[in-house]
C-alpha cells in the first residue's frame, strides 16, 4: 500500500488532478489517522509534501469544510516533529525529478503538449511485439506512457503487436508481463494486435476496391531499389479487379500469393521515402502463437498500428522520433479508412553506449552462448539490469528526468547508475570484505579474547538495524593497505577502533606477511588517514564470496552499419575476485544489496549455501568507472 500512495504523490503535484484525488483520500482516512498503518509511513510524507508543493492547494484550503478528514490528516502530518526531516530527506533525495514535475504541472504532463487532452480521457497504449525481452528502452516507452495516462486521469492499454508470427513466443508474452510488473506498470486493458486481423483484413480489401492498394509481385531486392529511386512497379496500375484475383491468391498462399504482397497506393515521387507505396501485408506460413494455421497472409506494423490506435480509442500515440518519418504514413492510412485520428507525440529513444538494444543482435548472444541469458548481468534488458542491482525507483527517476525530449545522442550509462546510487546510498547496509589473494593478517598484541558488538549497518540511517561484528585478536586486511603503512602510524579498523602500529615484516618479494599492532580504543579515528576495511581470520568469522564485475559487451561506443558485428564483440568481459566477507553477511539472500566498505555496491545473486559454494555477488556500477575495489587489486578474467 505505501508504494501506492508514493505513485499517488506524483499525481497530487498536478493542479488539475487535485479536485479528482482529494476525494478519494478524504473517504480513505474518514477512518484513519494514517494513509497506511498505525504508523506514518513514507507515503504520509511524500503525499503531505506534493500537495504542499501543488500551485492549487493553497486555493484548495477553501474546501477544507468539503474535505475534513483529508485536511485533518494535512495538519497532524504538518505537526508530527519528525514531519519536516522526513519530508526533507525526501525531497533532497527528489529534487531534481520533483523540480521537473513542478515545472511542468501547467501542462500536466513532462512538458509536451497534449492537443485536445482532456483530463480523465487521455488513452495511452504500450504496444510490444513478443518476439524478445524488454529491455531499457521499452522500459522507457512503457513508463512514459503509463505516467502520462496516470497524470491525465486516463487509461493506458497494454497490446501486444503480434503481427510477425516468425519472430513471436509466449515465453516472450510471459517475460513482459513479469516485467511489466517488476516496473510497477499496470494496465487498464490487455489487447493483441491479432484480435483484429479479420477486421484489419476487411479493410485491407476496401482500401484495394477504392483504388488505394495493389498488389505487387516484384522481389524484394528489385522492390526495395524501386522505393530508393522512385520507380513505380509495373502493378501499380493494374485494375481493381486484377488487385482482388491477386488478393485471393495470397489470401490462399497459393504458390503465386507466396511472391506477393499489398502495397499502399501513395506517392512514389514523395520527398519522404517511407511514403513511397509502402508494404501492408504479406504471405507468412508460419503458424501463429495464438491463432495457429488460421491466417496466412499477415499485416504489417505501419499498417496495423493506426487501424487498432483509432478503433481501440487510443487518444495519443507517444513513440519514438525513430518513427518521425513514418508519421505521414500513419495519417494517410487513418485518411484513407476514414478513421478517427489519434495525435502522435514524439520523444528521443535511448541509446546507449557500448551497447545494442537490437533485439536481433541481443537474441545472437544468447543463441551462441556469450551470456547466460536474456537476464545476463550484461544485457540491457529490464530483468539484466535489474539483476545487476538497479532498483525500479532508479530507472522510474531517471526516465522521468529524460521526459520528452527529442534531442537524440549516445548516453553513458554513468548517468542511470547515478540515480540508482542516490536510491542506495541512504539505505543500503554496510559490511566489511577483504581480497583472499591479496589479504594480510594483522596481529593486534593486546587483545586477548574474541567478543561480539552490536554495530549499526548504516551510519547516518538508524532504521537499517544492526549487525553482530566478530573482534579478535588476528584479522585481515588488504595487502594494498599493508603496503603503505608505517611503524607507529595509528589506523582506524572500520566500525571499531583505532590500532598504532608496532611491526611490519614482509617476504623477499616485498609482500606484507604480518602487521603487529596495538589496539587503542582511545584513539580519534577522525585524525587517521587510513581507514581500513577487515574482517576476522578465523574461517567461523567469515564467509567466502565471490565477487564478479562485468565490462561491456561491445568494443566500440557506437557500431556502424559497415561494421562486422563480430569483431567489436567484446569476449573478455567478466573479471572474478575471491574474497573473504564478515560473518554477519552470510545469511543475506538473492536480490539484496549490500555496500562493501571501500570496495562499493553489490548485488547478492546467489547466497552462501555451504562450503565450496561461496555467495556470488555482482558489483553495482556506482555512476562512474571504477575497478572492482577501489582498491588497486582487480579481479581476474574469465
Amino acid at each position: 500500500m505505501v508504494d501506492v500512495f508514493v505513485e499517488m504523490s506524483r499525481v497530487l503535484i498536478n493542479k488539475d488532478a487535485l479536485s479528482q484525488y482529494a476525494g478519494q483520500l478524504n473517504n480513505h482516512l474518514e477512518s484513519r489517522t494514517y494513509l497506511v498503518g498505525h504508523n506514518p509511513t513514507i507515503a504520509d510524507f511524500v503525499c503531505w509534501e506534493s500537495l504542499t508543493y501543488n500551485m492549487r492547494w493553497t486555493a484548495f484550503n477553501k474546501e477544507s469544510s468539503k474535505y475534513p478528514h483529508l485536511f485533518r490528516w494535512y495538519s497532524f502530518v504538518a505537526s508530527l516533529p519528525i514531519s519536516q526531516p522526513g519530508v526533507k530527506a525526501y525531497h533532497d533525495q527528489q529534487q531534481q525529478v520533483k523540480q521537473k514535475w513542478y515545472q511542468h504541472s501547467k501542462s500536466g504532463n513532462f512538458g509536451v503538449e497534449l492537443p485536445g487532452a482532456e483530463m480523465g480521457k487521455v488513452v495511452t497504449r504500450f504496444p510490444p511485439e513478443p518476439s524478445g525481452y524488454l529491455h531499457i528502452g521499452h522500459a522507457k516507452a512503457a513508463l512514459l506512457n503509463f505516467i502520462i495516462a496516470q497524470e491525465w486521469g486516463g487509461k493506458m492499454i497494454l497490446r501486444f503487436d503480434d503481427t510477425n508470427p516468425m519472430k513471436e513466443k509466449e515465453e516472450y508474452v510471459n517475460s513482459i508481463f513479469e516485467d511489466l510488473r517488476t516496473l510497477g506498470v499496470s494496465w487498464a486493458t490487455l489487447t493483441h494486435s491479432s484480435d483484429y486481423f479479420d477486421l484489419i483484413y476487411d479493410y485491407a480489401t476496401q482500401m484495394i476496391k477504392s483504388g488505394k492498394a495493389y498488389v505487387d509481385d516484384t522481389p524484394v531486392d528489385q522492390m526495395r531499389k524501386e522505393r530508393m529511386d522512385g520507380i513505380e512497379s509495373k502493378h501499380r496500375n493494374n485494375s481493381v479487379e486484377e488487385n482482388l484475383r491477386l488478393w485471393k491468391e495470397m489470401t490462399d498462399s497459393t504458390e503465386l500469393g507466396q511472391t506477393c504482397c499489398l502495397r499502399a497506393k501513395i506517392d512514389m515521387q514523395a520527398l519522404n521515402k517511407a511514403m513511397r507505396d509502402p508494404v501492408m501485408y504479406r504471405c507468412n506460413l508460419t503458424p501463429h502463437h495464438r491463432t495457429g494455421t488460421k491466417y496466412k497472409l499477415y499485416p504489417t506494423y505501419d499498417f496495423t498500428c493506426p487501424i487498432v490506435d483509432s478503433i481501440e480509442g487510443v487518444t495519443h500515440a507517444l513513440r519514438t522520433n525513430e518513427y518521425h518519418d513514418r508519421d505521414p504514413q500513419y495519417y494517410w492510412m487513418i485518411d484513407a479508412l476514414g478513421l478517427r485520428k489519434p495525435v502522435i507525440r514524439d520523444y528521443s529513444r535511448l541509446n546507449f553506449v557500448y551497447t545494442t538494444l537490437s533485439k536481433r543482435k541481443l537474441t545472437w548472444f544468447v543463441n551462441e552462448g556469450l551470456v547466460e541469458g536474456w537476464d545476463d548481468p550484461r544485457f540491457p534488458t529490464v530483468r539484466g539490469i535489474i539483476r545487476r542491482g538497479m532498483t525500479v525507483d532508479a530507472l522510474k527517476r531517471f526516465i522521468v528526468a529524460q521526459g520528452f525530449s527529442k534531442s537524440v545522442n549516445l548516453m553513458e550509462w554513468d548517468k542511470i547508475w547515478t540515480f540508482n546510487k542516490q536510491v542506495l546510498d541512504p539505505e543500503v547496509p554496510r559490511y566489511n570484505a577483504v581480497s583472499v589473494e591479496n589479504k594480510c593478517v594483522m596481529k593486534l598484541t593486546n587483545i586477548s579474547s574474541t567478543t561480539v558488538a552490536s554495530v549499526p549497518l548504516h551510519p547516518k540511517n538508524p532504521a537499517t538495524g544492526t549487525k553482530h561484528s566478530v573482534r579478535s585478536n588476528e584479522v585481515l586486511i588488504e595487502q594494498d593497505d599493508a603496503q603503505l603503512m608505517q611503524d607507529g602510524e595509528e589506523v582506524t579498523l572500520m566500525s571499531w577502533g583505532n590500532a598504532i602500529v608496532k611491526k611490519i615484516q614482509k617476504d623477499d618479494k616485498g609482500n606484507v606477511t604480518l602487521i603487529e599492532a596495538e589496539f587503542n580504543p582511545q584513539g580519534d579515528f577522525k585524525k587517521t588517514e587510513k581507514k581500513l576495511n577487515w574482517v576476522g581470520d578465523a574461517a567461523d568469522d567469515t564467509v567466502p564470496l565471490t565477487l564478479l564485475e562485468f565490462d561491456h559487451l561491445l568494443t566500440v561506443p557506437k557500431v556502424e552499419e559497415d561494421m562486422d558485428f563480430n569483431s567489436v564483440v567484446n569476449k573478455n568481459n567478466k573479471f572474478e575476485t575471491a574474497a573473504v566477507g564478515e560473518s554477519a553477511l552470510r545469511n543475506a539472500q538473492k536480490g539484496v544489496v549490500v555496500q562493501l566498505q571501500r570496495r562499493g555496491f553489490f548485488i547478492v545473486d546467489r547466497p552462501y549455501v555451504g562450503p565450496g559454494k561461496p555467495m556470488v555477488m555482482l558489483l553495482v556500477p556506482g555512476g562512474k568507472s571504477t575497478a572492482i575495489s577501489t582498491l588497486s587489486s582487480k579481479g581476474r578474467k574469465l
